[in-house]
């Protein structure tokens, strides 16, 4: 989960994931990935997954908390979530064969309560249910996504 200036506005950074045969496809997420042999840490993994899918450059972000871990079932992955910041406007490079966009989304608009709803979606596992979603532009974020980025909101709540 990475911060950054843009136009004089804290934004927070995700990705678009590519259409492919698989229970992640197209949807909305955070920068991120498997960890490697090479990684040292779970934020070692966080930022060097950020270079590789979004072309940050690790020594441009400080990571300042690590967020509670969410189990995903239909992928079988336990995500460990890092909270970092860079100080610098940022220049995205997308990892095509992984990225298909990129959504900028300013912290006032993450922070309106408006854009959190309730939609009706078919999962792989359970059809037409009802869960917890954040509009994101004309995107529906939902699923561990959207846990995080909730645990993401109150904490900056309790700051602000």
């Amino acid at each position: 989960m990475l911060f950054y200036p843009k136009n004089n506005e804290t934004h927070l950074v995700l990705i678009v994931r590519n259409s492919y045969p698989g229970v992640h496809s197209s949807q909305i997420a955070f920068p991120g990935g498997k960890v490697e042999l090479e990684d040292e840490s779970l934020a070692h993994t966080a930022l060097r997954e950020a270079e590789e899918e979004i072309g940050v450059n690790r020594i441009h972000i400080e990571i300042v908390k690590s967020f509670t871990e969410v189990y995903i079932p239909p992928s079988n992955f336990l995500v460990s979530p890092f909270l970092g910041i860079s100080q610098k406007e940022l220049e995205f490079v997308l990892q095509e064969d992984e990225v298909a966009g990129i959504i900028e989304l300013s912290l006032r608009d993450f922070l309106d309560d408006n854009n959190v709803v309730i939609r009706k979606l078919t999962t792989s596992y359970a059809n037409e249910i009802d869960v917890p979603a954040f509009l994101v532009k004309e995107h529906i974020v939902w699923g561990a996504t959207a846990m995080m980025m909730s645990e993401l909101k109150e904490t900056i709540k309790m700051v602000l």
